[in-house]
């Protein structure tokens, strides 16, 4: 394990939040390592969104303790671009220094999307959008960054392809990542790690330790795969 994997990214300690008398988070502890990707995996409505948001310090905790980089960006399930400006625009926002519009076409390259920068929002398709959304969060070169369902609204096959910029993105950048998603097989897919929320706190922890190859299909797959199932509290299927 190098340097980078043994420093920690996120440390989470007996975090609290409440909306009036209900509790969503309730005394919640996890780490994320550097460089580490960990899929925060549940049904909706379980609170993995509200520790995300914590996370991102978009919302402050009733109770407990976090620490997270100082650099840190979110990738949301909406793109969120400024529909008025255009894609090195939405790429820039909030960059400062002479070489922003350099930065954000190196980062602009690294999603796929040279070539693009003049174009307009409603020109760009679902996963280009998203691409962008993706660029906008690493030009700012962030030590964590978050993702909060990113491809629940893509179609399957662009949800692929976007895994495997994820993929490829990982071998070129070195933050924490920590992936907010429902669905099982994107968790395997992508996942170091694959934390369960139960009852507003982490109910499992699973180390994925499958080639790429593996991950696609394999016993081992279908094995981790029904472990997970088996913490959500289905016995089969696919979780949507």
């Amino acid at each position: 394990m190098t340097a980078a994997r043994q420093r920690t990214g996120v440390l989470a300690e007996q975090v609290v939040r409440r909306f009036g008398e209900r509790t969503v988070l309730d005394r919640l502890d996890l780490t994320i390592a550097g460089e580490e990707l960990v899929v925060l995996l549940g049904p909706s409505g379980c609170g993995k969104s509200t520790l995300l948001r914590l996370l991102a310090g978009l919302d402050r905790p009733d109770g407990g303790r976090i620490e997270v980089p100082a650099k840190r960006a979110v990738v949301f399930q909406g793109d969120r671009l400024l529909p008025w400006q255009r894609v090195l625009s939405n790429v820039t926002l909030g960059l400062r220094g002479s070489d922003s519009d350099e930065r954000a076409r190196r980062a602009l390259a690294d999603v796929h999307l040279s070539g693009r920068e003049r174009a307009w929002p409603k020109e760009l398709s679902g996963g280009e959008a998203q691409r962008v959304a993706l660029a906008r969060a690493l030009v700012a070169e962030p030590e964590l960054i978050l993702l909060d369902e990113p491809f629940a609204a893509l179609d399957a096959i662009t949800r692929v392809r976007m895994h495997e910029l994820v993929r490829e993105l990982r071998r070129r950048h070195h933050a924490s990542m920590l992936l907010v998603t429902h669905d099982v097989d994107e968790a395997i897919a992508l996942a170091d790690r694959v934390v369960v929320m139960s009852h507003g706190r982490i109910g499992s922890a699973h180390d994925v330790q499958l080639s790429a190859a593996d991950r696609e299909a394999s016993v081992a797959r279908e094995q981790l795969r029904l472990e997970l199932l088996g913490d959500l509290g289905l016995a089969s299927g696919h979780v949507n």
